[in-house]
């Protein structure tokens, strides 16, 4: 058995786990990283790489085949359903190297390529090697839930981890779950020719701001995707290109293909965190505010610590550990500056509080301002003219900001700034955009919030007045 002694040891090459160990060895600490399955995790390999890889397919198709409006005449797209898998894998390709052994290896952290298992608090066992280190980091990410509904286990379904390899472009694909994975994927094999129903078991985009969902879940329905909402699967039975699947309520929906997108499980069964005195939580390993288990040696970030599960929260959080377990330095976990981003055509895109998060929060404290693509003059001229912008103020502050619309997820960036500074709704109404951008919005929607004050106060046109009399 090989023993080995180290600063910082990281469980898992996912986002979190590498932006850990390439920060912490470039500042001088002696790092070791496992990882026992893919380099770059769910991210790269399954998840928002390839996932983005392939919208931008249906998009390409979709382009084609919607092109009038634009003056350019419409064609019927020829697919190639094996060849878009090839576009994913050609663009997973060529980001791998900057996830892989050989250039973390060049960087001086020591790579173990085997899963991690602690054998006590301060010890993880991987392989033939028995790694004891200073501060351990759990960076395991998550998996695919897939639950128990009757019938499943004897039908064959995709899960986001094999879709990407599949090569046999589906006749008619059953999706079961309306959420971002589901939907995106939905609309995705829709525009690449593929008949697809989603199969919901409460509302689509449920977790989402309802006034926004529906502008986007209006677009999908118009595209031709079935969405099925409050069906509740309760039966999956049948064959490889014969799938049906009955809901509680007894509606049937019959399919060649299915692909389970009900939501993600925390990676946690392989690292045995009872011999580590580490704590679970309902939604996977319980940590503090600084991301500290209940193991003080060791930290969970990322998916597999339970909270919000997107790639960046995990890269956020790999800041925090580099301040806290690295550099010694207080940090703390906060969320409400956090953004995400639904890759739907429209986009929908959040950060902060939602409107109904804002009210039951605020009260009569809450504004919101609100601004509408289709007054846009760059969205009019790109035919992107559906959506809008809900920015939630409190005495001048944003605390929240709803987009749905084009390019929503690159909108959402500056609100997000706004409100990780504690920015004021001036500083972006002060901000010049240049002309015609989509970016325009976000000014506009500052525009709003301050239109009611100079434009409907009778002080503000008295003052106006007398100024105009008395001017030189």
């Amino acid at each position: 058995m090989n023993k080995i002694k180290t600063d910082l040891l990281v469980i898992g090459a996912g986002s979190g786990g590498l932006s850990v160990a390439a920060g912490a060895v470039q500042m001088g600490a002696d790092v070791t990283l496992l990882e026992g399955h893919k380099m770059g995790g769910d991210c790269l390999n399954f998840g928002c790489v390839p996932s983005k890889a392939l919208i931008a397919s249906g998009k390409a198709a979709w382009g084609q085949s919607h092109a009038q409006k634009y003056g350019v005449a419409d064609v019927t797209p020829k697919v190639d359903y094996a060849a878009a898998k090839d576009h994913v894998a050609d663009v997973i390709a060529e980001i791998e190297p900057n996830d892989s052994v050989e250039r973390f290896e060049s960087l001086g952290v020591r790579v173990i390529t085997e899963y991690g298992e602690f054998i006590s608090p301060t010890e993880v066992k991987a392989g033939d090697n028995v790694i004891t280190a200073r501060r351990i980091v759990i960076s395991t990410g998550s998996s695919p839930l897939v639950p128990p509904i009757p019938g499943l286990d004897a039908v064959p379904f995709e899960t986001n981890e094999t879709l990407f390899e599949l090569r046999e472009q589906p006749d008619h694909l059953l999706i079961i779950g309306g959420g971002p994975i589901g939907l995106e994927m939905a609309q995705a094999h829709r525009r690449l020719g593929i008949k697809v129903t989603v199969i919901e078991g409460l509302k689509a985009l449920g977790k989402d701001d309802p006034e926004m969902a529906a502008v986007v879940l209006e677009n999908l329905r118009g595209e031709g995707i079935e969405i099925e909402e409050d069906a509740l699967a309760q039966e999956i039975r049948g064959k490889a290109g014969a799938i049906e699947v009955e809901t509680k309520d007894g509606r049937v929906f019959k399919g060649t293909h299915l692909l389970m997108a009900v939501g993600r499980k925390p990676n946690i069964d392989k690292l045995n965190l009872e011999a580590a005195g580490i704590e679970r939580s309902r939604t996977g390993i319980k940590v503090d505010a600084g991301m500290r288990t209940t193991n003080k040696k060791v930290y969970a970030i990322g998916d597999v610590a339970g909270g919000l599960q997107f790639t960046h929260v995990a890269g956020y959080h790999a800041g925090l550990i580099i301040r806290n377990a690295v550099l010694g330095l207080p940090a703390k976990e906060r969320t409400d500056h956090i953004p995400w981003a639904t890759y739907t055509d429209p986009e929908l895109a959040q950060v902060g509080l939602t409107e109904a998060q804002a009210r039951e929060k605020h009260g009569d404290k809450l504004e919101v301002a609100r601004f509408h693509f289709n007054h846009n003059d760059r969205a009019i001229a790109e035919r992107k003219t559906a959506g809008l912008i809900k920015v939630m103020v409190v005495k001048g502050r944003p605390v929240g900001a709803s987009i749905a619309g084009y390019q929503a997820g690159e909108l959402i960036n500056l609100w997000a700034l706004v409100i990780a500074n504690k920015l004021k709704m001036s500083a972006v109404a002060n901000m010049v955009a240049p002309y015609p951008t989509v970016g325009e919005l976000n000014k506009r929607a500052a525009g709003a919030y301050f239109s009611p004050r100079l434009f409907e106060n009778p002080t503000v046109k008295r003052v106006v007045r007398f100024v105009q009399r008395w001017l030189p």
